[in-house]
């Protein structure tokens, strides 16, 4: 096993095995049966081409050969940071034919958080675009394989480059090594198929082992609670790299039934709308703020959405209402709530649990070997009804983050529940509902922001004396983050200024403050700490007395 995994206690992993809930086969293994099966059908759809289930298998095939004629082997780890392409699908199964680990990286991702990947994980390989807008990813990658001892490979999509070898080609460049290699290969179904990233609240987040035994599980599981069969199409438009879209069923559960997937570039919503209408689409996949656009603009009442059934929601709770909205506007289409997590537990409303079921909770756990306790402050289990933090283990959630045994004897319990750090309580009905949050995290529509992340960075400018950055509701993406700062005698800060130093220190974009309000003091709690709750009604209440609320809070990248 890759050292750096915490492996799955031998009494678990052989019960979820005696139980059928892992196979034992590699997700190579997997899929190798997948793609003769079901050969004639159509697996992915992107822009105007359709690739059939063999012609995947094909083409990964030949990608695989190519892969380790440029030097990748077996548990090699590959950060891969592709946008919404059919090169991610064929490269993800390339990769997984000889053993490598992709870690799943967002095409928003910048110099601060793929040079961790790189480190935390050894990395032997990056996989980027040409160029996203206006960032050019080559000048990154080349400054941080200047700076790894690891890193010797680089992978590029399009026209190849000086240092960097093309996806492209690689793709498409007959293999000159014989088909046979890839048999020879043998792949431990306990080690990590992916690496998933968590939202961790202490800075970058950290590498989540996704196993071969349990993300095939996590995918199969999913899919059968979702009504996912040969006749369903995915319409994937969230980022390909996340854990919904990808295993949640995702692509893997819509292939391992026969069904196919449609990539879309783009949540524009008469782009989904049109994607929806042409490939008769039967799933889509949402965050709440997409699906309220989606709702908001006119493209319904220009293109036919009746071939949807189901819409998933997850990332954040949806409010009553939307629901009530889709089945208003979109009658032939169930809202299915879901709870995850990349750290492995699932939950989902079901199809047939009443009106008010659906309308109140995030679903129950897809397993029967899912294990949930809610703790209260102390440990103990609270009573029923009662809300405590979400603690979970069973044959997909994680024993432990890569690498990090400190963290982790932190972050699960001596018996080996991950503590999750979210407030539930269990509804009558035995489905949950989410209460809020332990972990100081902003749930910017769906992205999970690390507010410590950001505070330590602010606390870097020389005007701050201190900040602590809170959540402030928002109508289109449920929470932006604003800045709460205390500036030094005699020194100014702006908003502006402020954006600006932190792009400086080359995060993702997505993880700026949208608001800065500047204190003269933080209201503390009653132990002298900052109260970030005490903050947070504060600066909601300023937002509802607001007459015009988007004057102060920047609606931009």
């Amino acid at each position: 096993m890759l050292k750096g995994v915490v492996p799955f206690p031998p009494e678990f992993a052989q019960r979820y095995r005696d139980r059928g809930y892992w196979s034992d086969k590699s997700l190579a293994d997997e899929f190798r049966m997948v793609f003769k099966r079901y050969a004639g059908r159509v697996a992915l759809i992107a822009g105007e081409r359709a690739i059939s289930y063999a012609e995947l298998d094909r083409l990964s095939d030949n990608l695989a050969l190519n892969l380790l004629g440029v030097g990748l082997r077996p548990l090699d780890r590959v950060v891969v940071q592709l946008p919404n392409v059919a090169e991610f699908v064929i490269l993800y199964f390339g990769l997984q034919k000889i053993g490598c680990i992709p870690i799943a990286a967002l095409a928003s991702q910048r110099y601060a958080e793929i040079s961790q990947f790189v480190r935390l994980s050894g990395a032997t390989a990056c996989v980027i675009p040409d160029r996203t807008h206006d960032f050019d990813y080559a000048p990154m990658i080349n400054r941080i394989s200047a700076e790894s001892a690891s890193l010797k490979r680089a992978i590029i999509l399009g026209s190849a480059r000086e240092g960097f070898v093309s996806l492209t080609e690689l793709i498409s460049k007959p293999a000159v090594m014989p088909i046979a290699r890839l048999s020879e290969i043998k792949i431990d179904p306990d080690d990590p198929a992916v690496f998933q990233l968590s939202g961790g609240t202490t800075g970058i987040p950290k590498l989540i082992p996704r196993t071969h035994n349990d993300y095939a599980y996590n995918s199969k599981a999913a899919a059968s609670v979702c009504a996912v069969n040969e006749d369903s199409v995915a319409l994937v438009v969230l980022p390909i790299a996340h854990n919904l879209p990808l295993a949640c069923p995702g692509i893997q559960g819509f292939l391992l039934n026969g069904g196919a997937a449609v990539i879309g570039p783009n949540t524009k919503p008469e782009h989904m709308a049109e994607l929806i209408q042409k490939h008769r689409v039967t799933h889509l996949k949402v965050v709440p703020s997409l699906l309220i656009r989606l709702l908001n603009s006119d493209v319904l009442t220009h293109y036919d959405l009746s071939s949807l059934k189901i819409v998933q929601s997850g990332g954040q709770s949806l409010l009553p209402q939307t629901r009530l909205l889709v089945k208003k506007l979109i009658p032939n289409a169930f809202v299915q709530e879901n709870f995850g997590m990349a750290e492995g537990l699932l939950m989902f409303v079901r199809l047939d649990d009443p009106p008010d079921v659906c309308l109140e909770t995030v679903g129950r756990p897809i397993s029967p070997a899912d294990e949930v306790r809610l703790l209260d402050e102390e440990g103990n289990e609270v009573l029923p009804g009662e809300v405590g933090e979400l603690c979970c283990r069973g044959p997909y959630t994680l024993r432990g983050y890569f690498g990090v045994p400190d963290y982790n004897a932190r972050a699960f319990t001596a018996d080996g529940f991950y503590r999750s750090g979210d407030l539930m309580r269990q509804h009558a009905s035995g489905n949950y509902i989410v209460e809020g949050r332990k972990k100081d995290l902003i749930n910017r529509g769906g992205e999970k922001i690390s507010a410590e992340e950001i505070e330590n960075l602010i606390l870097s400018h020389p005007s701050v004396k201190n900040v602590a950055c809170i959540p402030v509701p928002d109508h289109d993406l449920g929470e932006r983050m604003c800045a709460c700062v205390l500036v030094r005698e005699g020194a100014r800060l702006s908003f502006d200024e402020l954006k600006k130093f932190l792009l400086g220190k080359e995060i993702a974009k997505y993880k700026l403050p949208e608001r800065l309000e500047i204190l003269p003091e933080f209201p503390l709690s009653t132990f002298g700490k900052v109260s970030k709750k005490k903050l947070a009604e504060m600066i909601a209440s300023q937002l509802e007395a607001e007459q015009n609320p988007g004057a102060t809070l920047d609606r931009g990248s």
